[in-house]
């Protein structure tokens, strides 16, 4: 006797389907560019039709501003984690720096430059930028904020200070996208310059971050 149950195919959820395209779309973003998510693209990275991804994203340029805002969602809770796990907020900024600096964080820079560029044609994507641009400076500016408040951080503008590290840092994403070997051809002082500039801005003695970095 035959059996078709062992045939049939399990039914994702609406929500797991949902986040399961999300999720080969952030891939896309990451390892070829925003430009190349498209529906079809898309479907073939899950072995789909592209009737399945259209059902969920209408519109292909939801889909791009939902893959940018997971993956820079993804990378602020691993770069700079809202809990603490016990730590000061100095080793907390110690630990930031020592996960954002490397070639391993080269991707997600060459993602933020390729979301801004695009985003000057694309509203959808433009207002997930801002939205992702505010959670860093609240994120890290909520730290200095703390570390001030506990006496470990000096600045009378902790929101400032916030904006001035991150530019550097976005100024690095530029430089890695442009040099030749992305971070590991850049001299060790520019790759410190963001922590250079953390550490003056805050007071703290040159190399705290980095010793407080490698004790933890």
């Amino acid at each position: 006797m035959s059996s078709s149950v062992q045939h049939k195919r399990i039914r994702k959820s609406p929500a797991a389907r949902r986040a399961e395209i999300v999720a080969a779309a952030s891939m896309v973003a990451l390892t070829e560019g925003l430009e190349c998510i498209t529906l079809r693209r898309i479907a073939e990275e899950l072995d789909v039709r592209p009737g399945l991804i259209s059902h969920y994203f209408p519109a292909v340029e939801d889909l791009v501003a939902e893959a940018y805002g997971s993956a820079a969602g993804s990378e602020l809770d691993g770069l700079l984690p809202a809990d603490r796990a016990g730590a000061t907020p100095t080793q907390h900024l110690a630990r930031f720096f020592a996960r954002a600096t490397g070639p391993g964080f080269d991707d997600i820079s060459r993602l933020w430059l390729n979301a801004r560029h695009l985003s000057r044609y694309r509203p959808a994507l433009r207002d997930r930028v801002a939205v992702q641009e505010a959670a860093w400076r609240d994120r890290l500016g909520g730290l200095i904020r703390d570390g001030v408040e506990q006496g470990e951080f000096r600045t009378d503008e902790p929101e400032v200070t916030a904006i001035q590290i991150l530019v550097v840092i976005d100024g690095l994403g530029v430089h890695a996208n442009s040099a030749a070997g992305g971070s590991g051809g850049r001299p060790p002082a520019v790759l410190r310059m963001a922590v250079t500039t953390a550490e003056r801005e805050l007071g703290l003695p040159a190399g705290t971050l980095t010793a407080s970095a490698t004790a933890n």
